[in-house]
């Protein structure tokens, strides 16, 4: 729900709305939600994207072993701004845990039923972060199919989970267990469904670049997609400009804001339009932003460049 400041109308002589993007522009501000294949890292998929679409920069959110497949989300040139927003997503995997023991299936669920919930890990030797004992949630663990020593099973969890690390601490108490097999179903909001080949989005950009042809629109997402789990404040043209060079968004700008934000979460600023301007932190509560003069959001990343909506009085 909105709460509203002001009832403000855009002026359609800038800015656009985010499904009425060129490819071009597309290409600049967009994501592409990839179904990873095993064998590269993540780094490799995201440097192959980079030179198939000729662009100067993706970046990719959510890391991927390379022995892992399924959904990741590639973000290209400008969307790369967007990467901290999508860092702490839920994620969901279905995988394979391979018992190093028959152990009857009742003994099986009790034990998986202690790791939901707020478990303890400590990241594993080959890991990008520090081997330092921290808290994550599990927020399901189901398991699907047991066919003799392998458990077949789909596990939402908390963003930084090591779903390897998890199949062997459930081993140490069951005889030993480790995963065999993983794919990621989900990061966020996107889903495996929403998920495209790398040979297609080649085919269509291929496609695009020698007749036209706009069919790589059905794998390119606007940035604004990835922000969508975030809580929003929409702003008057007016403070477009200001935010877009960086300046903090002060409640005179705002036009509505939605009714539960709490000072000091991550937010995200729209235009009027729906388009992405920029990412920061709340300097109030939603309703304060409706009664208070001052600092209603501080910008952290500027996704919009500042020559879309002119400066204005």
């Amino acid at each position: 729900m909105f709460l509203t400041k002001g009832h403000d109308i855009s002026n359609y002589s800038y800015g656009k709305y985010p499904g009425s993007r060129s490819v071009d522009e597309l290409l600049r501000n967009g994501i592409i939600i990839l179904d990873k294949w095993q064998g590269p890292t993540s780094r490799d998929v995201s440097s192959t994207v980079k030179k198939l679409l000729s662009l100067s920069k993706a970046g990719y959110a959510g890391t991927l072993d390379p022995m892992v497949s399924g959904v990741l989300v590639i973000c290209l040139e400008n969307a790369c701004k967007i990467m901290p927003a999508l860092q702490g997503v839920e994620k969901e995997y279905v995988g394979v845990m391979r018992l190093h023991k028959e152990v009857p299936e009742k003994e099986i669920r009790r034990v998986v039923s202690s790791f939901t919930g707020a478990i303890r890990q400590k990241p594993p030797v080959r890991s990008a972060v520090a081997r330092v004992e921290r808290t994550r949630h599990i927020y399901g663990f189901e398991m699907l199919d047991i066919s003799g020593r392998n458990v077949a099973f789909r596990v939402s969890c908390e963003a930084g989970t090591y779903v390897r690390k998890l199949c062997h601490d459930i081993g140490l108490k069951i005889g030993g267990a480790h995963m065999s097999e993983l794919r990621r179903t989900r990061a966020g909001r996107f889903t495996e469904g929403m998920s495209c080949r790398l040979q297609d989005v080649s085919d269509a950009y291929a496609m695009w670049k020698k007749g036209g042809d706009e069919s790589i629109r059905d794998f390119i997402l606007p940035v604004e997609t990835g922000v969508e789990h975030l809580k929003k404040i929409v702003m008057k043209d007016s403070a477009v400009h200001a935010v877009a060079s960086g300046s903090p968004l002060y409640t005179a700008g705002v036009s509505r804001v939605q009714s539960d934000i709490m000072k000091g979460e991550m937010v995200a600023a729209f235009t009027l339009k729906g388009e992405l301007v920029s990412i920061g932190q709340a300097d109030m509560a939603s309703s304060e932003m409706l009664k208070r003069r001052g600092i209603a959001m501080k910008t952290d990343r500027v996704i919009m460049d500042k020559s879309v909506y002119p400066r204005m009085k």
